[in-house]
């Protein structure tokens, strides 16, 4: 197979905890075999996509993922905080288990970031009382560490249900 010296492809790069966007292409003219990487002009691939892209390589994190990295830059961060379509992703994720608390809190017309905020830790803790993950805690020593979050009566019926069908 015949490497094609015109085509650049692009090669995304992780580095010192930013991503850049390199160019793979080698310039048999240049004597530099360092000139893959050119360190004093690195390109954040979220400047060299459209936006669309760039949303769509984002709507591949999870939650807690998505949230580090609208902290890694000021263009992450507007690109993450501006897409609705990132956050109702998420949302619909923790609606599966918490779908009364997600449905009130958008009928009460809350963003979708902020009915995931309100409702993440909820679904994470509902999910394992409901798996049983808290069936056999003998002490509150076992619960140490343990993130809790406040249920509503509703929920606690479900769990207590799901003892008891244990």
């Amino acid at each position: 197979m015949q490497h094609d010296s015109a085509r650049t492809m692009p090669v995304f790069v992780l580095c010192k905890g930013k991503p850049f966007l390199i160019s793979a292409h080698h310039n048999e003219d240049d004597d530099d075999d360092d000139d893959d990487y050119d360190e004093a002009n690195p390109h954040n691939f979220a400047e060299a996509l459209p936006e669309e892209m760039s949303v769509k390589i984002f709507g591949e994190l999870d939650a807690e993922s998505l949230c580090s990295a609208s902290r890694t830059c000021k263009l992450w961060h507007d690109i993450i905080e501006e897409s609705e379509q990132l956050w109702r992703s998420q949302c619909l994720l923790v609606r599966a288990v918490c779908q009364r608390e997600v449905d009130r809190d958008r009928i009460d017309g809350l963003s979708w970031k902020v009915t995931l905020v309100r409702n993440y830790s909820r679904s994470c803790v509902k999910r394992d009382w409901l798996r049983g993950r808290y069936s056999h805690v003998s002490s509150a020593e076992e619960l140490m560490g343990r993130k809790m979050v406040p249920l509503d009566a509703e929920t606690w019926g479900e769990i207590l249900q799901a003892e008891l069908d244990r």
